[in-house]
């Protein structure tokens, strides 16, 4: 026999429904959960997120990350804590990480490929023997962008998008909600094509409102399973503690040496020994900054990862 709920019961179990789909709504706009990522064993893309999202927290506490963050809300005229610091931490670290020459060692060049990641994903699954002379991977400023963009949703921090500053080149931009005030839009220019040693996170030479719209990347360029060889996924984990904390100055001077190692400007043992000169220069300055440049100096000596 068919069995029915009471009319009372069913009223109830509507509204509760109803209220739980409103609170649902009401959360997203001030800030989507991170997508669903997996506990998936092994070097996946699942495990490398669920540990930047770890070492982000980390991260919090140093220098560099404390510093950026005054400076940004400085730069927009922001009250504290009108923007998430979590947020802001994971949106720096992942881009000093993916920018052209950043510490994963990736690299700019012509690729004429679409405006996505798929492609680094696929150079990266051959990386056998990582190590700090050489690039991890090749692709251009629209990859770098994608890039950047793919890994900021997959930790939950909404919204990054693609801006088209010129119809030749691509940035990302993380569009801002404040707690109180207008919309902001952060230029992230994952290369430095047009730009110069000044020019880093929220560069102001690129109109972040040129475009009229910026579209979410909520394309999924590969699966929470897709797999890293594991030198490579510990890498990317080791380079995260050895910079992740740096200012934003000497993340940028890494930044220029690394990019001359990888043109042949500049030989190892000369970026060595410029990280270290830049180091003395420092003198008692924040630790992160010292152990930066001399861990970069320790690796071009090296020639391997320790």
């Amino acid at each position: 026999m068919k069995r029915t709920l009471p009319k009372t019961l069913l009223v109830n179990l509507l509204a509760c429904a109803v209220l739980m789909a409103a609170s649902s709504r009401a959360y997203s706009q001030e800030r989507k959960p991170g997508p669903p990522v997996s506990s998936m064993p092994g070097d996946t893309v699942a495990q490398l997120v669920k540990l930047l999202r770890r070492k982000a927290s980390a991260l919090e506490s140093s220098s560099g990350m404390r510093t950026g963050y005054q400076a940004f809300l400085a730069a927009h005229n922001l009250p504290p804590k009108s923007v998430r610091y979590s947020d802001y931490v994971l949106v720096r670290l992942l881009f000093e990480a993916t920018r052209d020459a950043g510490f994963w060692n990736l690299h700019w060049a012509i690729t004429d490929q679409p405006p996505n990641s798929d492609r680094i994903w696929k150079q990266w699954q051959t990386v056998r023997k990582p190590t700090p002379l050489e690039s991890t991977a090749t692709a251009e400023c629209d990859e770098l962008s994608a890039l950047y963009a793919f890994l900021v949703e997959r930790t939950g921090v909404k919204s990054v998008g693609l801006l088209w500053p010129t119809p030749n080149h691509t940035v990302a931009v993380w569009v801002v909600h404040p707690a109180t005030g207008p919309v902001v839009r952060v230029v992230v220019p994952t290369s430095q094509i047009f730009l110069d040693q000044n020019d880093r996170f929220d560069t102001k030479k690129f109109d972040p409102w040129h475009q009229k719209t910026i579209y979410e990347y909520t394309r999924q360029d590969v699966p929470d399973s897709f797999e890293l060889p594991k030198p490579l996924f510990e890498f990317f984990l080791q380079q995260v503690d050895k910079y992740g904390g740096a200012s934003d100055t000497t993340l940028q001077q890494l930044r220029y040496l690394r990019e001359g190692v990888f043109l042949r400007s500049w030989s190892p043992a000369q970026a060595a020994g410029e990280a270290l000169k830049r180091r003395s220069a420092l003198g008692s300055g924040p630790a992160e900054d010292l152990e930066a440049l001399e861990n970069y100096a320790q690796d071009m000596r090296s020639g391997a990862v320790r």
